[in-house]
């Protein structure tokens, strides 16, 4: 029997806002337990929530980023649960009359174009956290993550493998990061991911039961887990039995789902309107200015990067899967370097010397690798010595300009200079110099290579190519 594996995603973005969603606590990353905090978001009795204007914004921009509907009027709710880190006893979310309706974003996978639906997108407040002590069995409590901002994106039940799924999360991060309204880090729990996945019989129309997995804290994880759970309720399904509708954990130290709870239905959670908050309504006009203020978006910026620069669609990708790279070649190219060759630059030597690391923490500037590229292009250094160079800005973050001149690596272009030498290395090798009348062409490496160590790698290879064949010929 063939299975159809059906997805659907539910992903939690933290918007960068400074203070909490209804306080004025901060919502920084990484202070001490329980210091941004205040009887707003700690549940104190007879306290008010007062709706932070600036998640409403970045809502709307997400939603305008994606093509969906603005819900001029919406509502938050109560959804009711009991947890140690949720201090209220509920969450103040939005549940029938959310801000964000439907809308979809394009993935692409093994070359084929798809579009995912999004069903929903709505705020809501983060709950808090609890750090687990390793060598006594309690649990503490840290509540400043509490009444954070979260933007929770659901997606239509559309894709059909994890590779899809993988893609979508993907995209709906990279947009996130060009709105700059989330700083994406999945570590720090700033972006996370649960996703629904069932299996049913090919060209059945009813859904089979769904398993939630939790706990995914990278992309790849997020791929790994759903592989497993294909793999887990294929084998449960073809022995007859009936996959048990739950959430699980995934444990990334045994590649394997676990347990959790059973999983609630929306009923569970008794939602209702929250008394506290006044519906959100949302002018046109305010619309039209967030609308006038978004950036150029990921798949505008490829195209252009493809059309405007000549670029292949592999180093579009590349350079447009991420903002900050995307601004660095166009920098760089302003600066007089060729956009294929400042983007050979980037995706070899730069990303290899980055190890990981974002752009905007490198010493290197790309106004002077634009400098240094067009140094190449115009003669004054050779390739070889030109990544000596990067090596040094990489290090140092001087000006490449500086770096050739107290190394004294200026190129040596001086035709009668070079001429002397290759006829001194011809006259030293007759042997090889023969062959290579004889037809042995590819000996023109070595003897290029023997300029080259005289002149410490420093002489124009174009030139030395041009005297060595003059002069091998006579």
């Amino acid at each position: 029997m063939k299975f159809e594996t059906v997805i659907g995603l539910e992903i939690h973005a933290q918007l960068k806002t400074k203070s909490k969603i209804f306080c004025g606590c901060s919502t920084e990353f990484g202070a001490s337990p329980n210091s941004h905090t205040c009887p707003v978001c700690l549940g104190m009795p007879g306290v008010l929530p007062v709706l932070n204007k600036k998640v409403v914004e970045f809502a709307i921009k997400m939603g305008l980023a994606t093509g969906s509907v603005i819900n001029r009027y919406n509502v938050f709710a109560r959804k009711n649960y009991f947890y140690p880190d949720l201090p209220k006893g509920y969450q103040t979310s939005q549940f029938d009359l959310p801000i964000i309706g439907p809308g979809s974003v394009d993935i692409e996978v093994d070359g084929k174009v798809k579009t995912i639906g999004i069903t929903r997108m709505h705020m809501e407040e983060d709950a808090g956290k609890l750090v687990h002590d390793s060598l006594d069995p309690v649990s503490h409590v840290d509540l400043n993550r509490t009444g954070t901002p979260l933007l929770e994106i659901v997606s239509e039940p559309e894709m059909r493998s994890p590779a899809e799924a993988y893609a979508y999360l993907k995209k709906i991060h990279l947009i996130l990061r060009y709105l700059d309204i989330c700083d994406g880090n999945m570590q720090e729990g700033s972006f996370r991911c649960d996703a629904n996945i069932s299996l049913r019989p090919v060209g059945q129309e009813e859904m089979g039961t769904r398993t939630e997995l939790k706990n995914m804290n990278s992309f790849r994880n997020v791929q790994s887990a759903l592989e497993f759970e294909v793999r887990r309720q294929r084998d449960i399904l073809l022995d007859g039995e009936q996959v048990i509708q739950e959430t699980l954990l995934w444990n990334p130290d045994k590649n394997c789902t676990e347990s959790m709870r059973g999983k609630e239905d929306a009923h569970d959670y008794r939602y209702f309107p929250c008394p506290d908050l006044i519906p959100v309504q949302i002018d046109e006009e305010w619309i039209d200015e967030i609308r006038m203020s978004l950036p150029e978006l990921p798949d505008q910026k490829r195209s252009r990067f493809i059309q405007e620069y000549g670029l292949p669609e592999y180093d579009a990708d590349i350079l447009t899967g991420d903002r900050d790279l995307s601004e660095f070649f166009e920098k760089a190219v302003l600066n007089g370097a060729g956009p294929k060759k400042t983007s050979n630059w980037i995706m070899t030597e730069l990303l290899r010397e980055l190890k990981g690391l974002s752009v905007t923490e490198c010493k290197v500037t790309p106004e002077y690798l634009g400098s240094l590229i067009t140094m190449v292009e115009k003669g004054v250094i050779s390739g070889k010595i030109a990544k000596t160079v990067f090596l040094d800005m990489m290090e140092t973050g001087k000006d490449p300009h500086v770096i050739v001149k107290e190394k004294n690596l200026l190129q040596v272009s001086d035709e009668g200079e070079l001429k002397a030498l290759v006829e001194e290395i011809i006259a030293a090798h007759p042997e090889q110099a023969e062959d290579f009348r004889q037809g042995k062409t590819k000996l023109m490496g070595f003897f290029v290579g023997q300029l080259m160590k005289k002149t410490k790698g420093k002489a124009n290879p174009q030139m030395a190519n041009k005297l060595f064949v003059e002069e091998l010929q006579k």
